[in-house]
């Protein structure tokens, strides 16, 4: 298994797993690896670093050690749009009567549906006090989502 750093043609920078590097040219020349940002199929390889295990010079066995991924800033960017998205989807904007419609969604005096809005700091935790699940957000513009 092999991980190379990636680019499309709007320089977005990400990584891929690969069974080695004829699995990534196979791959790439069927269109089958895009861009998590832009979802370009215009993929280049970029110089990178190998890992390489290295053992005890005593002969000993190379002791364990703890892993550590790398996530550029790309690839976290387009998994927390992608997380956005998803939890948009189907979510119903009630804007500032967010804290009223979950009340009555948690209280069955509204149909049971998913909603997202904006409430303030106090409002939030005045939800969450009275069992009613919210997930507070920095949320980007709807127009960032599509």
């Amino acid at each position: 298994m092999i991980v190379l750093d990636l680019s499309c043609d709007s320089n977005h920078v990400f990584e891929g797993w690969f069974a080695g590097a004829e699995a990534f040219e196979a791959q790439r020349a069927a269109g089958s690896v895009v861009c998590p940002v832009c979802n370009s199929a215009i993929i280049v390889r970029r110089p990178s670093a190998p890992y390489v295990q290295r053992g005890e010079k005593s002969g000993a066995p190379a002791q364990p050690q703890q892993a550590v991924a790398r996530v550029p800033a790309a690839s976290m960017q387009a998994a927390l749009l992608n997380l956005a998205r998803s939890m948009m989807h189907g979510a119903q904007n009630v804007g500032e009567a967010f804290p009223e419609e979950a009340r009555k969604i948690h209280y069955g005096e509204a149909e049971e549906r998913s909603i997202r809005g904006v409430a303030s700091a106090g409002e939030a935790e005045a939800l969450l006090e009275e069992g009613i699940l919210v997930v507070p957000l920095p949320w980007p513009d709807d127009d960032a989502l599509h």
